[in-house]
C-alpha cells in the first residue's frame, strides 16, 4: 500500500491524536452538509486542518454549530475502525459517496490492490491511520479559522475550503495553547505593520509585493546602513546591479532548467530578445567578477549586495512580508581558492551569529541542507556534492555548533547551512544561509592565475547572512512587538521645546 496524503505517517501520539481530530471534524462536516465533498485532512504543527468543497459557502460563525457536532460524535464513542479493500471496492464505495477527490487520491496514491480505509460511524475515509481507539479519546480541541486553498496545491485545481483546527491530550493543554495563540495574535507583524504604518498590501499593486511606508522605510534604511557597514569592514566590496537581465545568463546558470517554476515569464521583444526579472544575484556578481583578470592576490574577493529579487510563490503560500514575491537580499558571494574555503565558510557563519546577536534573533537553529537522490534536480558530480558537503559539516563542528540535516533542501547547485529560526506562530523559516558552490564557477568558466602562473578555478560561496530585508523586518516585529531598539525606531530624533521662544530652534 502507498501513502495516501503528502504528509508524514507516525505513530507520535499527538501526531495520532489530531489525525483522528480531522476524521473527527470531517465526520462532523459530511452529517452537517451531506453533499459536502472532502479533500485531504492532516495533522500540522499544532493541529490539524481539513479541506472540502461545500455545495454553498460556509462562514466562520458556522464553526460553532460544527463543533457542537464534533461533541456529539465524540459523546457517542463511535470507534476507529480500519479496513482493507480491495482497489475496486474502495473505488466503488467512494463512487457511491460521490466523493471524487478520495478517487483521484485512489488512481494517484495507491499502489498495489490494497487499500486501506478507516470508519468512524458512516464517515469513511482514505487513510493508513493510526488512529486513537475511539472518538471518546478527543477530549480537548477547538476549530479556529478557515481559510482558501487549492486542491493538491495547484492553482490549476478548485479552491476548497480549509478548516483549521487544533487539538491536545487534556483541556489544560488547549487553555494554555489558545493563550498563546491570543498572544501571538498581539505581537503578529501583519497586525503591528497595518497599526504602526510600517507596511501595507494592496490589491492593485499585487499579492505579496509590500509597499514600505515612511516608518518602516527609515527602519530598513538604519537596517540596511548597519549591514553595509559591518560587511565593508570585514573586506566585502558592495556593488549594485540591475533587477533584470537576458534570459541566456539564467539559462547559463541553470536557474532557468532547474528553478524556472520560481521564475517569472521572460520579457519578449520584437528583436527576439528576452528579459528577465532576477530570482537570485549570483549571475550578475559572477559577470562582475569576470569583468577582469584575477589574481589568487585578489582573492578571496566578496562580492555583496542588498540586491532586489523576484520569486513566482503561490497565493495561498504569501504570509505578510515573511514570504512575499519581491524582496530585497543581504547577499553576497565570496570566490575564493580552494585552500581558503574553510576560513570563508566559518567568516561567513561568524557574521551571521553577529547579525543574530546585535539583532536579537534567539530562537534558531542550524540546518545542514544536502541534496536527495533525484539526479535531474541537481547540477555536478557526487564527488563534487560530497566534498561541499563535508566542508560545510567540518565547518560547522570546528565551531562547536550542533546541526540537523535536510534531506533534498540544497540548493540545485550545491548544499548549504541554512539558519532555521521560528516566528510568534512557531512557523519555522529560513533566515540567513552559507552555501558552498562547484557547480557555477564551471558553468562560467570561472578562473584565476595561481601562483605558479597556472589557470585554476575558484570556489564559490553563496551567503546570506541577515536574510532578506522583509523577512528579517517581519522577525524584529514581532520579536520587539513593535517597541523596536533605539538605533532601529522609525522616530530616530525629536526636539521638544519646552517654550514657544524656542521654536525656531527646535
Amino acid at each position: 500500500m502507498g501513502e495516501y496524503v503528502d504528509h508524514e505517517v507516525s505513530d507520535d501520539p499527538l501526531h495520532v491524536l489530531r489525525h483522528s481530530t480531522a476524521h473527527l471534524l470531517a465526520a462532523a462536516v459530511t452529517e452537517l452538509y451531506p453533499d459536502v465533498k472532502y479533500g485531504i485532512g492532516p495533522p500540522v504543527q499544532d493541529g490539524f486542518y481539513y479541506d472540502f468543497a461545500f455545495s454553498s459557502p460556509i462562514a466562520e460563525s458556522d464553526l460553532p454549530a460544527i463543533e457542537s457536532r464534533m461533541r456529539r460524535i465524540v459523546h457517542e464513542d463511535r470507534p476507529f475502525v480500519q479496513e482493507t479493500l480491495t482497489r475496486a471496492e474502495a473505488i466503488d464505495q467512494f463512487r457511491k459517496r460521490g466523493q471524487d477527490y478520495k478517487l483521484e487520491l485512489i488512481n494517484d496514491k495507491v499502489e498495489g490492490d490494497e487499500v486501506s480505509v478507516y470508519h468512524t460511524g458512516d464517515f469513511l475515509d482514505l487513510c493508513r491511520g493510526p488512529h486513537v481507539a475511539s472518538t471518546r479519546d478527543l477530549k480537548a480541541f477547538k476549530l479556529l479559522r478557515l481559510a482558501g486553498a487549492y486542491w493538491r496545491g495547484d492553482e490549476k485545481q478548485p479552491q476548497l475550503t480549509r478548516i483549521y483546527g487544533t487539538s491536545w491530550p487534556a483541556p489544560k493543554d488547549l487553555e494554555e495553547h489558545l493563550k498563546f495563540l491570543e498572544e501571538a495574535e498581539k505581537r503578529d507583524h501583519k497586525r503591528i505593520g497595518k497599526d504602526l504604518k510600517l507596511f501595507m498590501v494592496d490589491e492593485r499593486v499585487g499579492a505579496g509585493l509590500p509597499l514600505w511606508l515612511p516608518a518602516g522605510a527609515t527602519v530598513r534604511r538604519e537596517l540596511e546602513r548597519f549591514i553595509v557597514d559591518e560587511e565593508l569592514a570585514r573586506g566585502y566590496l558592495h556593488v549594485r546591479t540591475p533587477d533584470v537581465a537576458r534570459l541566456d545568463l539564467y539559462r547559463q546558470s541553470g536557474h532557468a532548467q532547474l528553478y524556472g517554476e520560481n521564475m517569472y515569464p521572460p520579457m519578449k521583444f520584437e528583436d527576439g530578445e528576452e528579459l528577465e526579472l532576477r530570482p537570485v544575484n549570483c549571475p550578475h556578481h559572477i559577470v562582475i567578477y569576470q569583468s577582469d583578470l584575477r589574481s589568487y592576490r585578489d582573492l578571496p574577493m566578496r562580492i555583496a549586495e542588498i540586491g532586489n529579487n523576484w520569486r513566482y510563490e503561490r497565493s495561498g503560500t504569501l504570509i505578510g512580508l515573511n514570504r512575499v514575491r519581491a524582496f530585497a537580499l543581504n547577499d553576497a558571494h565570496i570566490f575564493c581558492t580552494p585552500e581558503q574555503l574553510m576560513d570563508e565558510v566559518k567568516g561567513a557563519i561568524e557574521l551571521a551569529l553577529y547579525f543574530s546577536e546585535v539583532l536579537g534573533i534567539e530562537d534558531w537553529s542550524y540546518r545542514l541542507s544536502s541534496r536527495d537522490n533525484v539526479k535531474e534536480k541537481w547540477l555536478g558530480t557526487e564527488e563534487q556534492w560530497e566534498r561541499a558537503q563535508a566542508a560545510l559539516a567540518d565547518a560547522l563542528k570546528a565551531m562547536g555548533q550542533s546541526f540537523e540535516v535536510g534531506v533534498g533542501e540544497a540548493a540545485f547547485y550545491g548544499p548549504k547551512i541554512d539558519f532555521q529560526v521560528k516566528d510568534v506562530h512557531r512557523r519555522e523559516f529560513t533566515n540567513s544561509t552559507v552555501q558552498i558552490d562547484f557547480q557555477l564557477p564551471e558553468r562560467f568558466g570561472l578562473e584565476y592565475v595561481a601562483e605558479d602562473g597556472s589557470r585554476k578555478r575558484p570556489v564559490m560561496v553563496h551567503r546570506g547572512a541577515a536574510g532578506s530585508m522583509e523577512r528579517v523586518f517581519s522577525y524584529l516585529i514581532e520579536r520587539y512587538a513593535g517597541a523596536f531598539p533605539t538605533w532601529l525606531h522609525p522616530v530616530q530624533v525629536v526636539v521638544a521645546p519646552l517654550t514657544d521662544s524656542q521654536h525656531d530652534y527646535a
